[in-house]
């Protein structure tokens, strides 16, 4: 079962005004993944973070508070997504499911940032695409830093597979974005779910991507 996650005090009264992010923390063979949803799908997932550190980023995106999924104030949709995101992630990293059919609500997200997702997410699980291929994906060949920054500001990792956006040169790129731990952490992790989905992770680069 997942355990709740701790929200920080919102004194903001626009976060008022909107009904608030219901948070969870799913414990995953990967390590605890930091989870929020709305009525509308998961608006937010990590899996290198803190409960405060979570709180605070959909906060700042979203303009919401957060509360923990058994509060009373949490809504039963919002529930149900983080039960069906529970059940969907499991059966990923166990193999058994190649898409995942959870409503996505990217909340906060410019709109350049919205291309560049929706066109890694047409990545199929096994395969992998460079920051070129995307941005040829989605029709700005040329644009492969900035589709760059974009992957970097993905804010619901694994469904959203940013993992499986290499450099273009065949080594493994870069990955986290603004997740807790060291680079080379995060490339273990980027390594790990790769394997999982049986693709031979490419070689690391010795120079930041």
């Amino acid at each position: 079962m997942p355990r709740p996650a701790t929200s920080p005090p919102v004194a903001s009264s626009t976060f008022e005004e909107r009904a608030p992010a219901v948070v969870a923390v799913l414990p995953t063979p990967l390590g605890p993944l930091h989870a929020a949803a709305t009525d509308d799908g998961i608006v937010g997932l990590e899996l290198r973070t803190t409960d405060e550190g979570f709180g605070a980023s959909i906060g700042a995106r979203t303009r919401r508070a957060t509360v923990p999924a058994g509060d009373p104030a949490a809504s039963a949709a919002a529930r149900a997504h983080l039960a069906a995101l529970e059940r969907e992630v499991g059966e990923h990293l166990a193999g058994t499911r190649d898409a995942f059919d959870l409503p996505l609500a990217l909340e906060g997200v410019n709109d350049w940032d919205r291309r560049v997702l929706e066109g890694v997410r047409t990545i199929p699980r096994g395969a992998t695409a460079s920051y070129g291929e995307v941005a040829r994906r989605i029709g700005s060949p040329g644009a492969a830093r900035a589709v760059g920054g974009a992957v970097g500001r993905n804010p619901i990792g694994l469904l959203i597979p940013c993992h499986r956006v290499i450099a273009g040169d065949g080594t493994l790129g870069g990955y986290g974005g603004s997740w807790f731990g060291s680079r080379e952490e995060l490339l273990d992790l980027k390594e790990r779910l790769l394997e999982l989905e049986g693709v031979a992770p490419p070689p690391r680069s010795h120079v930041r991507p």
